[in-house]
């Protein structure tokens, strides 16, 4: 009786689908040498009225603003009976199509030639495809399912990875336009591995020169990686049709990054073909699934409704991207991916950054990630002034995340970051309910105390305040010391070419050529007397000198020469380390932060 009920209820289902209308996408690679694809849309059943045809401007797991529009090219229209149709540009990213009869049969050629998590690349070896770079859409028919059909190259032995439904013959399908545009996918002879966890299927498809035998000791890696973060939440999100996909791309004309989407994620490395695979990106791995929770579904109020046609700005990036990038390496050193002591040693250096960035004096932490549509991949040609006023939402909640758990488990009473963030999902992730920045706070409240709680957000969250990390550090088992204290610095990077210095950025305030009136447009010649020109690295001039010592500068501003008096400053840098005669108490919070779970 249930088979029968079973078979009845797939069949009405099958009527469903049949029954609906599709915007429907094929796409082909007969020119993929010179990065072209064609691409085919069919919209259908539409009202009398103009259909407005777009390129996306903004991409899922991005915050900035890209024109896509711009690789589109060889546009043209017809009706369901073939004939040309009349097409207008209102916007450089629309094309408005008339006179239709009830169907638009929409081409165009598309050039891609940088694959990575937020552009498309096509070549004789792959086509790699962020669907808002690659597909255009019609307004108002968002709502309708979609299918996209891909000509697979004869004698390629292409195959398709993607979160989107397969239905055979190289046909896929997303319930509607959103769920497309959030489905990257790789064409490509890739490499695939798979295996149950928790019940569920997760899926690498690695295209990449390696053997077997590399492939499977990497995927074994990466396993290790979605184990230890299911343990820190309890489970697995419930992955639609079952599956999460790393679509992970290691080849030399690739562009690194890593991008974030529902059921999957682009993990992009420009690898040379002959090194080894190693370890490739398996931080990118880490942080781009930890978003399956802290993100995708622990998702932030401001990024919903995504907009296609513009930036979403978000306050929330310090959690939604810092909290997750703590973890990323936290989950390497658990699974055994890294040691527990470089993980440790390695953590000083983003906090001595934030803690002596010039950028606390200018936004908090909420400030810093509505800057993100400036920032993220977002490109403009005048200078900015980001050097000293922007600290990165990633490095920034990073540290801050850092600071929480140490300042819970510190409270030797159980507390710790993990089963906050667990509650977060329990309470939002779960049943994906949006939050905001005092959503979080009311879940520490609930977690930890509502004074604790407050204490936290109105200090480090809402001011730019910096924990006692010397002290937090010390509890874990952990130094966090100046190694130098008295080695000088300018407090600069300065790039010497053809014997001339140049700052690599503007100058940082408080910095010793800030204080002297030097900035990056100055040509540096001599630094106490000592060309650059017969140096390799200011640090030779330099680390010769003492802090406070007070050295000519001779620069060469627009043509005029000049000298400045610079008085050299004491290194602030501050670094973690292993502390291996911690007493017992905090010998055992650092073995319970860091071991496996």
């Amino acid at each position: 009786m249930k088979k029968k009920l079973l078979m009845i209820l797939l069949s009405f289902l099958a009527v469903q689908v049949q029954s609906q209308t599709f915007n429907e996408y094929e796409v082909s690679f007969d020119n993929r040498v010179h990065h072209e694809a064609n691409i085919k849309v069919k919209f259908a059943d539409l009202e009398n009225k103009v259909l407005e045809v777009r390129m996306s401007r903004s991409s899922p797991g991005r915050y900035a603003v890209h024109e896509f529009a711009k690789n589109v090219y060889s546009v043209k229209a017809t009706d369901g009976k073939g004939k040309a149709l009349s097409i207008t540009r209102p916007n450089p990213h629309q094309w408005n199509v008339t006179g239709h009869d009830g169907t638009v049969n929409f081409e165009y050629t598309l050039f891609a030639n940088r694959a990575g998590g937020t552009y498309s690349g096509v070549d004789e070896s792959h086509a790699h495809f962020n669907m808002p770079a690659t597909f255009v859409w019609a307004r108002n028919l968002d709502h309708r399912p979609v299918k996209v059909k891909y000509n697979v190259p004869s004698g390629s032995n292409w195959k398709v990875a993607t979160q989107m439904k397969d239905m055979g013959n190289n046909v896929y399908y997303a319930p509607d336009t959103y769920y497309f545009m959030d489905s990257p996918t790789e064409v490509a002879d890739f490499h695939l591995r798979e295996r149950k966890v928790n019940g569920q299927n997760i899926r690498l498809a690695l295209h990449t020169p390696a053997s077997d035998a590399e492939v499977d000791t990497y995927f074994e890696e990466v396993i290790k990686i979605v184990e230890q973060q299911a343990a820190v939440f309890g489970e697995l999100p419930k992955f639609d049709y079952g599956e999460y996909t790393f679509l992970s791309c290691y080849v030399p004309n690739a562009s690194g990054d890593g991008m974030e989407h529902r059921n999957s994620t682009y993990v992009v490395s420009g690898k040379p073909a002959n090194r080894p695979l190693g370890n490739t990106s398996m931080g990118t791995i880490s942080h781009e699934f930890f978003h399956a929770w802290n993100v995708e579904r622990i998702r932030p109020a401001s990024l919903e409704p995504f907009s296609f046609e513009d930036a979403n700005m978000s306050g929330e990036l310090w959690f939604a991207e810092g909290f997750t990038s703590y973890y990323t390496n936290l989950i390497r050193a658990r699974s055994g991916n890294m040691t527990k002591e470089q993980y440790v040693n390695g953590l000083g250096g983003a906090v001595s950054y934030v803690m002596n960035a010039p950028g606390r004096k200018y936004f908090n932490p909420i400030e810093m990630s509505y800057r993100a549509p400036f920032v993220d991949a977002a490109s403009s040609i005048d200078p900015d002034n980001n050097a000293n006023i922007f600290i990165s939402y990633y490095t920034y909640g990073s540290v801050l995340g850092l600071a929480l758990d140490m300042s819970l488990r510190s409270m030797d009473n159980g507390k710790n970051l993990d089963d906050y963030m667990k509650h977060v999902w329990n309470t939002q992730g779960r049943d994906e309910i949006p939050y905001s920045v005092r959503d979080l706070q009311a879940r520490l409240s609930e977690y930890a105390g509502e004074r604790f709680a407050n204490e936290f957000f109105s200090k480090y969250i809402f001011k730019s305040e910096m924990p006692d990390y010397k002290t937090l550090f010390k509890k874990m088992g952990v130094t966090f010391e100046n190694p130098n204290p008295n080695a000088p610095t300018l407090n600069a990077f300065i790039r010497i070419n053809n014997g001339v210095g140049q700052l690599a950025q503007n100058a940082i305030v408080g910095s010793p050529l800030y204080e002297a009136g030097i900035e990056r447009e100055d040509q540096i010649i001599s630094i106490n007397g000592t060309k650059l020109s017969d140096v390799k690295n200011v640090n030779e001039i330099v680390s010769k000198l003492k802090p406070g010592a007070k050295i000519p500068v001779e620069i060469n501003r627009w043509g005029q020469a000049m000298t400045k008096t610079v008085t050299l400053q004491a290194s602030k840098n501050m670094r973690s380390q292993w502390d291996a005669n911690a007493n017992a108490a905090a010998q055992k919070r650092r073995e319970d932060w860091l071991k496996k779970k």
